[in-house]
């Protein structure tokens, strides 16, 4: 991805018209020292892969992240001292780089892949199917529906060395809002490392629960920066029967893997139109290919028909045929490059229209990588706030809402990415208003979405990262962690407040915190609840509620608590939703300072819950807090445990000395599971959280004997959507030396 004005192989047709041009590339403020453009550090790695690699995960990053500090400490032990640590996969087309790859860099050729070569396969394959959404009645008279989407290009850890299954650290880009998305790319690569990547398996489950596609990225970098001409020939080489093999061996890795599809950014300049043209043919039997499976491919606009790289920042003559020809669609979107103008993009909007498809598949390139919500942005060009929107919105590396803070706490992270997403105001039903170059959030663009359409349904306010793990109050771990795949449905709308009356000075503040938690890693929590009665919005619903339907608060703090159930819809965007209220009666917590208030439904049998709220009170003069660690509605009729899961095994082990790193599998429990949960028996008879997945195997990075036992103990257990466990399948490490086994 290109750094506009750089120059490098860039068509002179394409230049912009004049310096003076809007462009979505912001012009930084004068800087101490020049910032290094983003793909002269995304391909440095070529360079200093070795050294980064020795450095640990933390350091190698993918993309642009090599300029991103290191964690205090990495996330996984050395490889070089273990073996067993699973990392998400990544490969050349087909011809390696010369030389050798730096310590931790495996090189691997993608025409050589199969299912079966990959070690890692069982830690790599995403499990959660991708969710149906809907769309509620947007929260305010801005944010449409049916209009423009949103992609975003993340990079989550480094291309080399990234975990399979999350790691010891809580600092992780734990993206929640996938309310306002419609395209997650999982962007990444180098030149030194690789430059086809799969999505890792967390980031999957995690965007498949919120009903979001994530697509894979080949990267065929620049020349100068380490790229090869050869590595795009060897993508688009067609077989002796004209067919392309590459096509249907990246549709194979998305369907074993679990995720939806391709984006391609052909960097690597050098070549003609011939070239071009096998790339446009390549790229349509990609589509074909994947197309009947769901799959789905975005092309970059980079190389365009000449065969030369000439990024144009609109969809026009030159690159239209890689999005539609004479003969029919050839990728489903085209992510345009940052050297886009108003008029640009009005003119590509009204092409793609003329070409029969929808102006929405076009993504308009906006980084936020450097500047994040100070990014100086031509907003109207592509989200007008009056008329109807121009384009699609492409994001490029929103993750800056954690990189570049100096505190990366948890909370801290979530404070400023709510601020991202939602606005100044930190509440999408009363955006801020917008000073004339100010941020445009996208809660203030584009309607949120829901996957909360079924019984059962539960939230455990668990955002996927935290600084221990909690099971019923008790902290079961205090291990800082993070995995995507064990973060729940969160609420769509961060947040939502309304006050009675007239709205005070300060008004509540409602967060996702991380001091107290009851299951997983956060609770959410209210602070500053006056006498007056707050109402916080959660989560939009399409909840069919029987005769049998019971909602469940688990929840600490003296005030009065309500639950909000809303038959209705609201009748216009920005209007107030109609809850019908039910008071939540409070039972004892047993000590724990958490308490569980049943709500039976019975009352409204019959009809559908379009939206739920809590509303609570404060019990006095003075503000209060209140948390709320778990909500579930369920029909107590069709109410059974989850199945056990069975023949839980060590499958590999490493053991040195009184420590030892291991891999366990096991086979699926029978019926739906939302995940499962792997605990340590200690000798004194309590549990230890040691982690969770989705999937079928968990990988241990480091065991320590406890005392003199003769075997550490293992059970596992399967959970279900509203927080039930299994009966425990059970196994042991005996403690004695011996070899790495596999």
């Amino acid at each position: 991805m290109s750094e506009t004005g750089n120059g490098n192989g860039a068509d002179p047709r394409t230049a912009p018209a004049s310096p003076a041009s809007p462009t979505c590339t912001p012009s930084p403020a004068a800087p101490a020292a020049p910032r290094p453009a983003r793909r002269t550090v995304l391909t440095a790695a070529a360079a200093a892969a070795a050294t980064a690699a020795a450095a640990g995960p933390a350091t190698t990053a993918g993309a642009t992240a090599l300029t991103r500090p290191a964690p205090a400490a990495g996330p996984e032990p050395d490889p070089a001292a273990a073996g067993l640590a699973p990392y998400a996969s990544y490969w050349f087309p087909d011809s390696l780089p010369p030389g050798k790859p730096g310590p931790g860099i495996v090189w691997r050729s993608l025409a050589a892949w199969s299912p079966g070569s990959d070690p890692d396969l069982a830690h790599n394959t995403a499990t959660v199917p991708l969710a149906p959404r809907f769309t509620p009645v947007p929260a305010n008279r801005t944010a449409r529906a049916g209009q423009a989407r949103i992609a975003a290009l993340v990079s989550f850890g480094p291309t080399a060395l990234n975990p399979s299954q999350g790691s010891a650290t809580a600092d992780h880009y734990a993206l929640t809002h996938w309310a306002y998305l419609d395209e997650l790319v999982f962007w990444g690569g180098s030149a030194g490392e690789g430059i086809v990547l799969a999505p890792n398996a967390p980031v999957i489950d995690a965007a498949h629960r919120n009903g979001v596609p994530v697509l894979g990225n080949v990267f065929l970098p620049p020349v100068a920066y380490g790229g090869d001409l050869q590595w795009t020939r060897d993508l688009v080489r067609r077989d002796p029967s004209g067919r392309f093999p590459l096509a249907g061996r990246l549709v194979e890795v998305a369907r074993t893997y679990g995720f939806d599809g391709w984006f391609v950014n052909a960097e690597t300049d050098g070549g003609d139109s011939a070239l071009a043209g096998l790339m446009r043919e390549f790229l349509r039997a990609l589509r074909t290919a994947g197309a009947p499976h769901g799959l789905r491919t975005t092309w970059y606009d980079a190389m365009n028909s000449t065969g030369k790289v000439g990024w144009q920042g609109a969809l026009n003559a030159l690159n239209q045929e890689f999005f539609e020809d004479r003969t029919g669609t050839v990728t489903d979107s085209v992510f345009v490059d940052f050297r886009w103008t108003a008029r640009s993009l009005a003119d590509s909007g009204a092409l793609a229209e003329r070409l029969g498809r929808s102006r929405h598949d076009l993504w308009a390139a906006v980084d936020t990588e450097s500047r994040g919500w100070d990014a100086q942005v031509p907003w109207d060009a592509i989200v007008p706030r009056e008329g109807d929107h121009v384009v699609s919105l492409g994001l490029y590396r929103p993750e800056w809402t954690r990189d570049h803070l100096t505190d990366r706490s948890p909370g801290a992270f979530h404070r400023a990415d709510d601020r991202f997403w939602t606005g100044a105001s930190l509440d999408p039903a009363r955006p801020a208003p917008e000073p004339p170059s100010g941020w445009r959030a996208p809660a203030t663009a584009v309607a949120d979405r829901s996957t909360v359409s079924g019984l059962p349904f539960g939230c455990s306010f668990n955002t996927g990262h935290g600084l221990r793990w909690y099971e019923g109050g008790a902290v079961t771990s205090d291990a800082p962690w993070n995995h995507l795949g064990l973060q729940d449905r969160l609420p769509g709308r961060r947040w939502a407040v309304d006050t009675a009356g007239e709205r005070p000075s300060t008004p509540p503040a409602v967060t996702l915190d991380f001091a107290d938690a009851w299951r997983g890693g956060s609770s959410l929590l209210v602070t500053g609840v006056p006498a007056a009665p707050v109402t916080v919005g959660l989560h939009g619903t399409r909840l069919p509620l029987p005769r049998t339907a019971v909602a469940e608060l688990v929840h600490s703090g003296g005030v009065r608590v309500e639950l909000g159930v809303a038959v209705r819809e609201a009748p216009a965007p920005g209007a107030p939703v109609p809850y019908t209220w039910l008071p939540a009666p409070a039972a004892d917590g047993g000590g724990s300072g958490w308490r569980t208030s049943r709500v039976p439904l019975a009352a409204l049998a019959g009809e559908t819950a379009y939206a739920l709220a809590v509303r609570i009170t404060g019990r006095g003069t003075a503000a209060e807090s209140w948390r709320l660690g778990a909500l579930t509605v369920r029909d107590t009729a069709a109410r059974r445990p989850p199945a056990r899961p069975v023949r839980l095994r060590v499958t590999a082990a490493a053991r040195r000395g009184a420590e030892a790193e291991l891999r366990l599998a096991w086979d699926r429990a029978a019926g739906p599971v939302r995940h499962y949960e792997l605990h340590r028996l200690l000798p004194d008879g309590t549990r230890r959280f040691l982690g969770g997945t989705c999937g079928t195997a968990l990988h241990l990075p480091a065991l320590i004997r406890a005392g003199g036992e003769a075997a550490a103990a293992f059970e596992l257990r399967a959970v279900d959507e509203v927080y039930a466990v299994s009966a425990p399948a059970r196994t042991t490490l005996p403690w004695r030396p011996g070899p790495v086994s596999r």
